[in-house]
């Protein structure tokens, strides 16, 4: 299994997931990109995150955002988020993804930030060595 988990709630993701991708393939972490929506596959994504042994997730959502603070409710490992501007500018991912309830966290990167994202990943997993 990959080291980091790159999961987009929509395939209309896919252009700040690449973003993310084009620095996790210049790092020496394993990693993989899945489409797996909170609203509309929610078994599908217990079941990844039941299966998965990742050390860090990426969950990339717009609109309502619900991807990342579904992953950290069901791990206790860490979950990046990267809100997408796909209404309002993305303040309202952006809102979504930071503001989780005490016991539930989600580091939070800038809208359309994938790259970040990778970084930050990078950072944590360098730290396990």
């Amino acid at each position: 299994m990959p080291e980091i988990s790159v999961i987009m709630g929509s395939e209309s993701d896919r252009s700040i997931a690449n973003r993310t991708v084009n620095v996790l393939e210049k790092s020496k972490y394993s990693f993989e990109v899945e489409v797996i929506s909170a609203h509309r596959n929610p078994d599908v994504l217990d079941k990844y995150l039941k299966s998965c042994d990742s050390k860090v997730f990426i969950a990339i959502a717009g609109l309502s955002a619900a991807l990342p603070g579904v992953i950290a409710s069901k791990t206790t490992r860490p979950v990046i988020g990267v809100p997408v501007s796909a209404k309002v500018g993305g303040i309202d991912a952006l809102f979504s993804i930071a503001q989780m309830p005490p016991g539930v966290p989600v580091a939070c990167v800038g809208i359309d930030n994938g790259a970040n994202a990778a970084h930050l990943a990078i950072r944590i997993l360098d730290l396990w060595g």
